[in-house]
């Protein structure tokens, strides 16, 4: 016979409980000492729930005993049917489940069973096996099923609150999880009820904040700039600037400073009269007397020649400005929005950009990431651009999360518009896409699903630091997610 171990704080709980510690009923079950109750305490305020599926009262009451020493609070159920009605009355974080019930049984069958309503009835609901050494290979079989893992009887204390703990904490990782992705999709749907967002489709936080911002400065007559690399979308945040400002109802002009030779530039934004340059055969308006009363976007400011920095600086000052071969001086009351993929600063040391002209457009700085940074967005604007004609497969939509996007937004429509056109099935497969391997894609993920250190370090990005919520998005338990970080060097800070 084997003796009933108890610790002395689980003495004084079975007495606190009023269970009577019987040698023969409970020894397999005995809660060991060699740990103290705080060494597996959750740091959550609200106490877990758990539900234990047994039909040995003796093994419900030593783990119910177990996991209140460690604020984990436990409810039994003797049968498979009791636990499904508890289940349905009652929210629970885990469930512990035996794996035979009937007297004599022993073929694992009514776990089984049980363990596959559970999943068709709370398929997120992790479940642990308890079962023998004879029945291993049927509780491995559920784990590959779904089943989060499987202790043997008679467990090890350690081993099974180590498990517990992190299978709760993973729990609530995703669900804090969930609940900040639906805050997201509130906050979005608030934008769009509230403002113009001009069709701008989007799903990544970084974007969902760029365009928040868009909408807050609108209300101001501000110059505002936009930073971001080539085929960002820093034209759509502009035209979301004009669509919610007091000038809303006049003229949005654009006008890119990349696209013309130094000469002209002036002659676009300023206008020009007749005989002002080599083939100027009659005077002509420019961008600024075109957007009068509305606003006026410049792409690619850091193209504009010094001479034109000036005469724009003082129209951002005056309001005033003269056509090119003339003297005559003209207003206009014009809102400036400029976008730049370059680096300014730098172009201020190296005095190719004036600094006076970079604070004055500069009040407020919208920053764009690149698609790469706001991966959400692949996949909405993927179907956006798709229209509906043909769908992408599971293949697919893994390729275009993992491709860099060097020409980002505009690189994606274009690769979806040709795959679209040229796909032999009903639906978009990765080969469709033509996407080059080496050369721009981002590594895939191990097979195995290893996070690698950029996957990491993209999770506490996007969950801002919080440990718990970028464990739960990399499937991973906090502990495991903190050896991996010590592993690459990375810090949470």
């Amino acid at each position: 016979m084997l003796a009933c171990r108890t610790s002395t704080h689980y003495a004084g709980a079975l007495r606190s409980r009023n269970v009577r510690c019987h040698r023969h009923r409970l020894a397999p079950y005995a809660v060991a000492s060699a740990f103290s109750p705080d060494t597996f305490r959750l740091p959550s305020t609200a106490m877990p729930q758990i539900l234990i599926i047994d039909d040995n009262t003796a093994v419900a009451t030593a783990l119910e005993v177990l996991f209140s020493l460690h604020d984990i609070e436990a409810r039994h159920a003797h049968s498979p049917q009791a636990g499904l009605a508890l289940l349905d009355e009652q929210g629970f974080d885990l469930v512990i489940q035996d794996m035979n019930f009937t007297a004599d049984t022993t073929s694992g069958e009514e776990g089984e069973a049980l363990f596959t309503q559970i999943r068709q009835r709370h398929p997120d609901l992790p479940v642990i096996l308890l079962t023998a050494w004879t029945h291993l290979g049927s509780a491995v079989g559920l784990v590959k099923a779904g089943a989060a893992d499987y202790i043997a009887k008679p467990w090890d204390d350690t081993k099974l609150l180590t498990t517990v703990n992190n299978l709760l904490e993973l729990s609530e990782a995703r669900r804090e999880l969930e609940r900040r992705r639906e805050r997201e999709r509130r906050g979005r749907e608030q934008l769009t009820q509230r403002y113009d967002l001009r069709g701008a489709v989007f799903a990544d936080p970084a974007s969902e904040r760029a365009i928040a911002l868009a909408c807050q400065v609108a209300r101001s007559d501000l110059p505002v700039l936009i930073t971001g690399p080539n085929g960002s979308g820093k034209e759509k945040i502009a035209e979301i600037i004009q669509a919610n400002s007091p000038a809303k109802h006049g003229p949005f002009i654009a006008l890119n400073c990349g696209a013309l030779p130094g000469e002209l530039i002036e002659a676009e934004l300023f206008g020009a009269e007749a005989g002002a340059y080599t083939g100027a055969n009659k005077a002509r308006e420019g961008k600024f007397e075109a957007a009068d009363g509305g606003t006026l976007f410049l792409d690619e400011i850091g193209n504009l020649p010094l001479a034109g920095q000036m005469k724009l600086l003082r129209v951002l000052e005056t309001g005033r400005y003269e056509r090119l071969g003339s003297n005559r001086e003209r207003h206009a009351k014009v809102r400036v929005i400029s976008a730049t993929n370059a680096d300014l600063q730098s172009m201020i040391r190296d005095g190719s950009f004036r600094e006076d002209l970079y604070y004055r457009l500069n009040t407020v700085e919208i920053a764009l990431p690149a698609l790469a940074e706001r991966p959400g967005d692949i996949g909405p604007l993927a179907e956006h651009f798709l229209a509906g004609e043909k769908p992408l497969s599971t293949q697919a939509r893994d390729a275009l999360q993992r491709h860099a996007w060097p020409g980002n937004v505009r690189e994606l429509r274009n690769v979806l518009q040709r795959a679209s056109l040229l796909a032999q099935g009903v639906r978009i497969e990765a080969g469709d896409l033509n996407l080059p391997r080496a050369a721009v894609s981002r590594p895939a993920p191990p097979a195995t699903g290893e996070p690698d250190r950029a996957r990491i370090e993209q999770a506490l990005a996007r969950a801002q630091g919080v440990i718990a919520q970028a464990a739960a998005e990399l499937g991973l338990s906090r502990q495991a997610l903190y050896r991996r970080m010590d592993r690459y060097g990375i810090t949470s800070e």
